[in-house]
Order: structure tokens, then sequence, then C-alpha cells
């Protein structure tokens, strides 16, 4: 009762200076950054205990490979209403709906990804996230009640271990994989893509399923940290064509990364322009093919 009346407390209290902010904003528009920012915290705190016993719940029933999709539905909806941003999914093909299991790729621009995943992520799919979130109040039990895979970036046995047990239960759940190749966020004000780590293009490989990749155009006009930028705002986010594996093995790695991160940076430019309503010219290759150069251990860790 006592952790439940301190919850409603910090939650009433959260409330009261997000308002505050708002209305702040009307005068000073910068309020309005540290309005969406406690307004963003307040809805993952809330979804995420929501999410921990969702997660219970379909555990108990045998459906927790849909635990974090309802939960992602349910930030999706807290996140409209409390800031006034969401993504558009635009899937002509509906491949969210019909391709299972996969390896689905994305960019990363800052933490409001986790707003993407939310709307767009599918059935029947989980995230990969560094171990040392599994120790996080809310979010990293949720994480990991409903079937995130951790990986241990400090130990590179123990992340081979946990990629081979993603393909193994890619293959034997038919239970896809969301993971972003970059490995860390961008922050870029212009659209641009970090090198490509190889390690979901190796696990797709070995587990022999298809890459999807999905593209979100740039939304500095949305959120820029670096300037105190946080509006609300539409963001359109587009799932290209999947990309076969079968066939491939760990010497076709390289190529593949390549050629995806190739294809994701014009669908990346094309999709900000039309958001943006200006023209984008692809930024510069200053020599590399976008692939980061490590061993097959390494790589993994993506």
């Amino acid at each position: 009762m006592a952790v439940l009346q301190f919850l409603a407390y910090l939650i009433g209290g959260q409330i009261a200076l997000t308002v505050a902010f708002y209305m702040l904003s009307l005068v000073v528009p910068k309020a309005a950054f540290a309005a969406r920012s406690l307004a963003s915290y307040m809805s993952l705190v809330v979804v995420a205990l929501y999410g921990v016993f969702a997660s219970i719940a379909l555990r108990i029933v045998g459906m927790q490979q849909i635990a974090q999709w309802t939960t992602g539905r349910a930030f999706k909806y807290a996140m409209a209403a409390t800031t006034g941003i969401s993504f558009e999914i635009i899937d002509p093909g509906r491949h969210l709906d019909t391709v299972r299991p996969a390896v689905f790729i994305g960019n990363h621009q800052t933490e409001l990804d986790v707003l993407m995943l939310g709307t767009m992520f599918p059935k029947y799919c989980s995230v990969t996230a560094k171990k040392s979130l599994k120790s996080w109040p809310f979010l990293g039990w949720f994480m990991a009640l409903s079937g995130t895979v951790f990986i241990d970036r400090k130990n590179t046995q123990d992340a081979r271990q946990a990629m081979a047990g993603a393909a193994e239960e890619i293959k034997n759940r038919k239970q896809s994989v969301y993971m972003f190749p970059e490995g860390t966020r961008s922050y870029t004000k212009d659209p641009t893509l970090l090198p490509f780590k190889k390690g979901a293009f190796h696990l797709a490989v070995q587990a022999g399923v298809p890459i999807v990749p999905v593209v979100v155009a740039n939304y500095s006009h949305v959120l820029y940290l670096k300037s105190f930028v946080f509006n609300s705002g539409k963001i359109p986010c587009k799932v290209l064509d999947p990309i076969p594996t079968a066939g491939l093995t760990a010497a076709d790695v390289d190529e593949l990364t390549r050629s995806t991160r190739d294809l994701m940076l014009k669908e990346l430019i094309s999709l900000t322009e039309k958001a943006q309503g200006r023209p984008i010219a692809l930024p510069a290759t200053n020599g590399t093919d976008g692939v980061v150069k490590a061993s097959g251990a390494e790589a993994t860790l993506s």
C-alpha cells in the first residue's frame, strides 16, 4: 500500500509539473522542451509498469510473445495524448503483418525511437538490449518478463551465446527480432547513418530468415537535444521490402550489410525531404563503405 501511495504522489507531482511547463511554454517556447521531456518519461514509467503486469498475465496464458507488442501500443497512445507526437507507419507491402520470422532493422536517432518501436512493432517480435538495462526499475523488469534478448557487451563469449540463442528462438518459435545496426543513437540534425555493425546480418544469415529494413525520417525538427527543441508532430516511418538471406553464408555478410545500408540511406533522404519539405543531398562517404570492420565475434555486439 505504501508503495502504491508513493507512486500515486510521484505521478501526481509529475503531472502537475508537466502541466505547469506546458502553460509556461505559451510565453517561453523553450519550456515546451521540459514539458514534453517530463511527459515522455512519465508515460514511459507508467506504460512500463503496465507492461510488467501485462507480461506476467500473458506469460501465464502462454502468450508472452505479444507482450512487447501490446505494451508498445499502449505507449503509442500515451505519447500521442501527452506530447502530441506520433509516427506514421508506411507499409505498402503489409510486411509487418505477413513476414515472420525476420530480423527487422532500423536507423537509430534518439530516445524517441522507443515510441517508434511502440508504434510499428509487429506481433511475435522482441528487441535486443544491453544487459545493464535488465536491472532498471519498471523498464528493465518489463523487458526481462517480455522476452527481450539481453547482450553483455563486456563479455564476447556471453554475447555470442546470446546471439546463438536468438537464432534458435527465431527458428524454433518463429520469433522475430528488432535491432539497430548503427549500435548507438546518432543525434544528427541532418539525415545520415552511422557505420553499420554486422551482428544483425550475421544473425539473419545464421537463422536463415529475411532482413526487413525500417527507415524513419530524420526528425530533428521534432526533437533536437542540442538546441532544446521538442515539438509535437507526425514522423513518417517506412517498411521496406524483405531482403532474403536463404543460401547466404558468413562470407556474404559484408556485402549484405553494405548494400542494405546504401538502400536505407537513400530511403532516409527521400523520406526526410517529404517530412521537412526541403531538398537534401546524400552525405559524403569520406572514403568509407559504411560497415564497421570487426571480427565475427565483435560484429555480434550490435
